[in-house]
């Protein structure tokens, strides 16, 4: 299996003494608080480079992330995509079949894009034809949104993580993920299944489909499909989750890989089915927990040496190996656009970030100044108030020796 973007399977490994001697400076540094762990491996060997504390359970935010996307690339496939549909369940009755797709379009959908490739509009013509093509002008209109259960905010989330658009209730139909307006954290649609059939019931108006009344109501079984429109394809969403953070697309991905594995399309669900299936890829996953798909909730539990140990075997795996290629690239994009500016880290680590309040995590890989592809995963989970940037510095002057270039901590 080829190493990493840019690396060399011949280059030599650092010297694991000079990398456990930054490990442990890091460690001790006053801004990443009394609860730290850190795993570095060779990615080609798995041999341990350096560690500190690395079996030990800890928040990971935003790095559960990855756990998500490995176990919808298993469990759905790379090339599955979500289906948005309508039936017709009798003369003057439809229904619209939520089939998971938060990412839908108002309007066209486009072919270029992840969120966005369907479109409510592309949808309402297609219904809007069948409609008239069977004289029919006036429809009531049901939303079957049985796909997902259980309840769509997590009792583990902060009041304000709703209010100030850092997630939407996690429904399976809504448009550009329940944002209000156009930017990364807007507030969000109260009720996006709603919000959704509302923009279709107006698009069929347009169309010259009136809308008597809408309503949540399941689809019956048999009832004719007369449109529909599919999804970016699942590596394309995991990529996007990875890149942004997005944690209702990381949510309704985890739901998703619920109902393949037979499980509830809910919290729960998700849940159990991201850690059975990371179990099945043989990793050890004693002690770790999850309290949603996302790492927002409090409660997950994951150590820094289990996050390698996903990442290790993702790298290896051609199937999954673009969980590591499509992290986000330092000083470049995504996450850690505006992270390692300068020095050697720039341009070759690819890793997920983490951050909640009183947690700091980052998980990837990196390719040393010697052309060596190494892993690793720092997790603080007790870090002092004062918010990201200490925390974030001293990891990152960490990643920066790790990729060789020997600065001092902060």
């Amino acid at each position: 299996m080829p190493a990493g973007p840019g690396a060399a399977t011949d280059a030599p490994l650092p010297e694991p003494e000079e990398l456990q001697a930054a490990v442990d400076a890091a460690v001790a540094h006053p801004w990443v608080g009394t609860s730290v762990g850190v795993v570095v491996v060779d990615q080609l060997t798995g041999e341990l480079v350096a560690a500190a504390s690395p079996d030990v359970p800890r928040e990971p935010a935003s790095t559960a992330k990855i756990l998500t996307a490995v176990a919808a690339l298993r469990t759905l496939g790379p090339d599955r995509t979500v289906e948005t549909a309508v039936v017709q369940e009798a003369p003057g009755r439809i229904v619209l079949v939520a089939g998971g797709d938060v990412m839908l379009a108002a309007g066209a959908g486009d072919p270029t894009a992840t969120n966005g490739r369907a479109g409510l509009a592309d949808l309402a013509d297609q219904t809007a034809r069948a409609l008239a093509l069977a004289g029919t002008t006036e429809v009531a209109l049901g939303v079957d949104e049985s796909v997902f259960s259980g309840p769509a905010v997590s009792p583990g989330w902060f009041p304000t993580d709703v209010s100030l658009g850092f997630v939407a209730p996690v429904t399976p139909l809504q448009v550009n993920i329940a944002k209000t307006r156009e930017e990364p954290y807007p507030p969000r649609h109260a009720d996006p299944t709603l919000h959704a059939a509302g923009v279709f019931a107006t698009l069929l108006g347009e169309r010259g489909i009136t809308v008597t009344g809408t309503e949540r109501r399941d689809a019956p079984e048999g009832a004719g499909r007369i449109a529909a429109v599919q999804s970016a394809p699942v590596r394309d969403i995991a990529e996007y989750v990875l890149r942004t953070s997005d944690n209702t697309v990381s949510e309704a991905l985890g739901r998703l890989v619920a109902v393949e594995q037979g499980l509830p399309g809910s919290f729960e669900g998700a849940t159990r089915a991201i850690l059975a299936e990371v179990e099945r890829l043989g990793i050890d996953v004693t002690g770790a927990a999850l309290a949603d798909a996302s790492g927002l909730a409090a409660g997950s539990l994951l150590s820094s040496q289990q996050l390698v140990d996903v990442l290790r075997v993702a790298s290896l795996d051609p199937a999954l190996r673009t969980v590591v290629v499509d992290l986000p690239v330092a000083g470049w994009e995504g996450t850690l656009g505006d992270r390692f500016a300068e020095g050697p880290g720039r341009g070759l680590v690819r890793a997920k970030t983490g951050s909640l309040t009183g947690t700091t995590s980052l998980a990837g890989s990196v390719v040393t100044v010697q052309g060596r592809e190494l892993l690793f995963a720092v997790v603080a989970d007790e870090t002092p108030p004062g918010g990201q940037l200490g925390p974030r510095r001293v990891i990152d002057a960490l990643v920066q020796q790790i990729a060789g270039c020997g600065c001092p901590l902060p």
